[in-house]
């Protein structure tokens, strides 16, 4: 019999079992009695909490993103230092450092990048379905992930003392779609070397927007 926990905590400990049934199996072999199962707890619990696989998929596409987000606010945290340079040399080193430094977060977690562009596409679907509030999930994924990159240009901007010549959102919704691209890409050749060289190809189309 599964142990009694407080029911946020057992809404926690059924998240977690669901993100590593999806991340390791895809979001099709996420079902309720599996889930109870990996859990160790009752279909029943498990229906309590979520009602159906609608609201449970809601729920996980709200704890990957607050997972991606902790994971892009740690590696850019680390890689906003000066290290001497400045103006345009600067920023050119800070972005490369920052972008660079998300990039063996993606290799450590191929099957949690891979469940990120799956929720996306769920999400997707169900919107146009008529599930708004799951395509609401997609809307907020890519808006705290804008969040964070904005955050980021900003202050590699700041300490490097140079101006953006193009307004930063954009520079951050240009700067997501081509890491988009080459996680996908990197998730289908897994060649390594080729995405570092796309990343410093991806720092030197940002730097030519600042000045």
């Amino acid at each position: 019999m599964a142990k009694k926990l407080p029911a946020d905590e057992r809404r926690a400990q059924l998240l977690e079992a669901a993100l590593m049934i999806a991340a390791e199996q895809g979001v099709d072999a996420l079902t309720m009695r599996p889930l109870a199962a990996d859990a160790g707890v009752s279909p029943g619990i498990v229906h309590y909490h979520f009602h159906d696989k609608d609201t449970l998929l809601t729920e996980l596409g709200e704890t990957q993103i607050l997972q991606v987000n902790e994971g892009m606010r740690l590696a850019f945290g680390q890689y906003t230092e000066p290290s001497g340079l400045t103006g345009i040399p600067a920023l050119e080193d800070l972005l490369r450092a920052g972008i660079r430094g998300l990039w063996p977060i993606v290799e450590a977690t191929p099957h949690h990048q891979l469940l990120a562009y799956e929720l996306t596409a769920q999400a997707l679907r169900r919107r146009s379905a008529g599930n708004l509030a799951a395509g609401a999930i997609a809307e907020r994924q890519y808006s705290a992930m804008d969040a964070e990159t904005v955050a980021f240009l900003t202050l590699c901007a700041t300490r490097a003392d140079v101006t953006w010549i193009t307004p930063v959102e954009q520079v951050a919704r240009f700067a997501l779609a081509c890491m988009n691209g080459l996680v996908l890409r990197w998730l289908v050749d897994r060649d390594s070397a080729a995405a570092l060289i796309a990343l410093d190809d991806l720092v030197q189309i940002l730097t030519s927007k600042a000045r």
